[in-house]
Formats: C-alpha cells, sequence, structure tokens
C-alpha cells in the first residue's frame, strides 16, 4: 500500500497526481467495502442514480450516463434486475432496445446507498472542514471537467 510517510521521497509527497492516485485508491476500497455490506456495488449505485436523475433510459444512455461500459451495463443490469430493483422493457419505438426503469425497491434501495455513501464521505473527509470540504470538491470538479475532453 502506498502511504505519504517522511520516507516517501519528496517530490512524491509535492506532487499532485501522485497524492490524488493515492487518496482515490483508498477512496475505492472504502466504497467498494461499503456498498458491498449495503449488498451492492459502485456500478449498482451508478446505474441506480442515474435511473433516478435521468428517468427511464435504454441500456446505451445508461452507459453514456455512467461512463461504464456497455458489456459492464448489461451485467449489473442483471444483477439489479435479479434483485427487483429495476424493470426492463421493449422500447415501443424501437422493439430491438429495452427501457429500462427504477423500480420502487430500486428507489429505497438507492436512498440506502446514499446514506452508506454519505457516511463514507464524512470519514474519507473527516480531517477537513465543511468549507475545505467544499473548496475541494469545486477544484477536484474544475480538474475532472477540464480533463473530461481527453477521456
Amino acid at each position: 500500500m502506498m502511504t505519504a510517510d517522511a520516507r516517501t521521497p519528496s517530490r512524491l509527497r509535492r506532487a499532485p497526481s501522485w497524492l490524488i492516485n493515492l487518496v482515490s485508491a483508498h477512496s475505492r476500497r472504502l466504497v467498494a467495502d461499503g456498498f458491498a455490506a449495503a449488498g451492492a456495488r459502485g456500478y449498482h449505485y451508478r446505474l441506480l442514480a442515474a435511473l433516478d436523475e435521468y428517468g427511464p433510459s435504454s441500456q446505451a444512455a445508461l452507459g453514456r450516463h455512467t461512463g461504464i461500459d456497455r458489456s459492464d451495463v448489461v451485467a449489473a443490469l442483471n444483477e439489479l434486475a435479479a434483485k427487483k430493483l429495476i424493470g426492463r422493457s421493449p422500447d415501443p419505438s424501437d422493439r430491438r432496445r429495452n427501457i429500462v426503469t427504477l423500480t420502487a425497491e430500486g428507489s429505497r434501495h438507492l436512498r440506502e446507498l446514499d446514506k452508506v455513501l454519505a457516511g463514507i464521505q464524512d470519514g474519507f473527509l473527516a480531517p477537513l472542514s465543511p468549507e475545505e470540504r467544499e473548496q475541494l470538491i469545486g477544484l477536484l470538479t474544475r480538474l475532472a471537467d477540464h480533463h473530461e475532453k481527453s477521456w
């Protein structure tokens, strides 16, 4: 595991890309463990959140909204459908594609996952004041928006 302790060369401790990678790895573990304890995965949360925000969608649109590869979207939707968190029905305008909808149980599960994620965020950002948290979110958003063009 990488750490930013005193044994780490100072040039790395001053490299934002290295620090972001270090913190990102820790964040991914926290989120994966928290969602696993709630019977979910990150892909599940992303798909449920997209359905909640954008409404019924095709599988292709869900992939675009979430940045999840098409084959992974299908696999995750199959898992969500098995738990009755989503519904699928043929698109009346194109019967070759499915329209995915969020079920009432899916909405309830999403609210549970929102609480799980909020708890993870609180623990993850514990050393920061509320103002620093907002500043960090703003700065990371600017970086993500700027570099999104190259993804």
